[in-house]
């Protein structure tokens, strides 16, 4: 984003580190799309392989944020609460985090994607993964927002992007009924724990869209205060 005029009064913003850490998680979910092409296809070698990308952004992800804690100052000249600011960023953090777990999940057991499903699923992830993009882009306009004053206008623009947001989980979760109704008119040709395990990795997949959720929101926190 352009620097603002207002931010350089300030001096270096913590805003910036905070964006490139959630470009670092977007890209680390990112990786679950063609993770679970993989788990689908069975090429458990990729599987691993992508899993190691996975857990390599999270560790960087991990490394930005402890980053930011350190040099993110006791006070800061600017109309936001410093205490917003790392609630934003833990759970800007928490999204990653959700992405190496699910990866986890499938490969600790080297558990199976139905056929029956597989598309459903992987339909399922990019709608969670969209979720995440939408929220990136109400975190990338936080500086605009901060250089405007907290203005109208620019106030209208995040909420409209947090309305995408809202939508891109709607609709995720609406994938999630979906696939849990074809999963449980399968279950019974599954071997117990493995529809357990199916179960548990569509629960998580939500929790991933639910937390990029959460970013969002604690933007309008941030406006409301």
């Amino acid at each position: 984003m352009a620097s603002s005029t207002i931010l350089s009064l300030f001096g270096q913003s913590p805003i910036k580190p905070l964006q490139n850490h959630m470009h670092t998680v977007v890209n680390c979910v990112e990786l679950l799309n063609e993770y679970f092409q993989a788990v689908c296809a069975e090429n458990w070698e990729a599987v691993e392989a992508t899993y190691n990308k996975i857990s390599e952004l999270e560790s960087e992800a991990d490394k930005q944020k402890q980053d930011i804690r350190l040099h993110l100052p006791k006070s800061l000249f600017m109309p936001i609460n410093r205490s917003d600011l790392i609630h934003l960023l833990s759970k800007q953090d928490k999204i990653c985090n959700t992405a190496k777990d699910i990866a986890g999940l499938i490969l600790g057991r080297q558990q199976i994607v139905p056929k029956k499903i597989a598309s459903d699923m992987q339909a399922y992830v990019k709608s969670a993964i969209a979720v995440s993009h939408e929220a990136k882009v109400v975190i990338d306009e936080l500086d605009e927002l901060i250089g405007s004053g907290f203005g109208s206008r620019e106030i209208d623009r995040i909420n409209k992007c947090i309305v995408k947001v809202d939508k891109a989980e709607n609709k995720n979760d609406k994938r999630q009924i979906s696939l849990r109704s074809k999963l449980h008119s399968i279950e019974k040709d599954l071997p117990p724990i493995d529809a357990m395990f199916l179960y548990k990795t569509i629960e998580a997949i939500g929790n991933l869209a639910d937390r990029a959720q959460s970013a969002g929101e604690q933007i309008q926190i941030i406006i409301a205060r």
